[in-house]
């Protein structure tokens, strides 16, 4: 059986946006990963952070009144 894996995405208004993301995450040692905006997905903005939904309280809370997020999405692989 062959299971797919879930996953979520953050998506944002401006690519400025997820750099700044990314860079909040990183300090706050949040894994976290740069992904293409999956196809099925509209966005003004190319890349999205892609991350665990386990992770999805923590990373919210570490971007809080700091990157202003658009949309966060479950996913599947």
């Amino acid at each position: 059986m062959n299971e797919k894996s879930q996953y979520s995405v953050m998506l944002f208004k401006a690519v400025s946006y997820v750099l700044k993301a990314e860079k909040i995450l990183k300090k706050e040692n949040l894994p976290h990963k740069l992904i293409p905006v999956p196809k099925n997905i509209s966005s003004d903005c190319g890349i999205c952070l892609r991350f665990d939904p386990a992770l999805q309280n923590k990373i919210e809370a570490a971007l809080l009144n700091k990157v202003e997020v658009e949309e966060i999405r479950a996913l599947r692989d």
